[in-house]
């Protein structure tokens, strides 16, 4: 078994994924633990991904279309890879994207005397034509140090460098809660009574096939949160437990939860807009003119879709520009960076 490498951050970069990606990708989905659709435990599957992504990051473009950006965390010295985070440039293209949207509804009774309010979810396309960033799963040995924040981190100066490729409002879906045996409370206690089958395969056909047959079978009313099992109630709106750290690097970004849940695990679907998102909003332009032993710590990224890099490195300002530790990139290359 090969060791996993320390985590020394300045040795770790993120680039775009590649076809030969492919071992590592499979490697990473067997961690999972399901409930992971973006990230399926099926080679072909992510095959498939990997060549959707190749595809967009070779398209064309002057606005979004169907386009899947996935990214790798590589141990630069090694090659090891150690997590993977997408993009995704526009929902609702392929196929519907469904949400949850959670309002509430106040009945009262004057001749008892009393008032009842419950949840209410209702079936929504709500998020047509918005921009996602997802499918972030890092190795758990490697979940300290910086690494998860230099990953998650990295998708936002990638739309900053390509923002006609997205839309303006962007979207991250969090894993909801599930069982010790991989079922899902939520799914359980509504879906699941209408498909027929358990959360693990339901997750796993719409993670290869699409979530046409929620479109089909899904029932199209509202339905009372009050009416459901209680465990299920309990887990709407609330993230994997292995997901609270995703959950607060959102929130420090700007993203907030407004009321959208996923439709097979209940979990939260938070949204901003791309200029609130907070490292877009504080990325700087400048141009590499030598290195440095030393400076502030800097999330730094550069080149265009296939040649797209980002780490985290110290920086300093130097007379003709500026002054990184050593990385991915070379002298005369533009950057973009942020505090890390």
């Amino acid at each position: 078994m090969t060791e996993t490498p320390s985590v020394q951050l300045s040795e770790w970069r993120v680039r775009p994924a590649r076809p030969d990606d492919l071992d590592g990708l499979k490697a990473l989905a067997e961690m999972t633990g399901g409930g992971f659709t973006n990230l399926p435990n099926d080679r072909e599957a992510l095959a498939e991904r990997l060549d959707w992504s190749r595809r967009s990051f070779a398209a064309r473009l002057s606005e979004p279309e169907d386009e899947k950006y996935m990214l790798m965390l590589e141990h630069g010295p090694s090659g090891r890879i150690g997590g993977t985070a997408s993009l995704f440039s526009r929902v609702g293209v392929r196929w519907p994207f469904y949400s949850y949207k959670l309002t509430t509804m106040s009945m009262a009774s004057q001749e008892l005397g009393r008032t009842f309010r419950t949840g209410v979810l209702h079936l929504v396309n709500d998020f047509d034509g918005a921009s996602e960033v997802g499918g972030l799963f890092l190795h758990p040995e490697l979940r300290t140090g910086g690494l998860g924040r230099l990953l998650a981190r990295s998708r936002y100066l990638f739309l900053a460098l390509h923002r006609e490729r997205f839309g303006d409002r962007v979207l991250a879906e969090l894993r909801g809660r599930m069982r010790a045996d991989g079922s899902a409370p939520f799914w359980d206690g509504l879906a699941g009574k209408f498909f027929g089958m358990g959360f693990q395969e339901a997750d796993t056909f719409n993670a290869t096939h699409g979530n046409q047959f929620i479109a089909d079978l899904m029932p199209k009313y509202p339905v009372y949160v009050a009416l459901l099992p209680e465990e299920a109630q309990a887990c709407i709106g609330q993230p994997h437990e292995a997901g609270a750290a995703a959950k607060r690097l959102l929130e420090a970004e700007g993203f907030a939860f407004h009321g959208y849940v996923d439709i097979f695990d209940g979990g939260p679907t938070m949204d901003t807009r791309m200029g609130d998102i907070r490292t877009v909003r504080e990325a700087e332009h400048g141009r590499v003119s030598g290195w440095t032993g030393g400076g502030d710590l800097r999330l730094v990224a550069g080149g265009r879709l296939r040649d797209f890099r980002a780490a985290a490195l110290p920086l300093a300002a130097g007379a003709g520009g500026l002054l990184l530790g050593e990385g991915p990139f070379s002298i005369g290359d533009e950057v973009l960076h942020a505090p890390f």
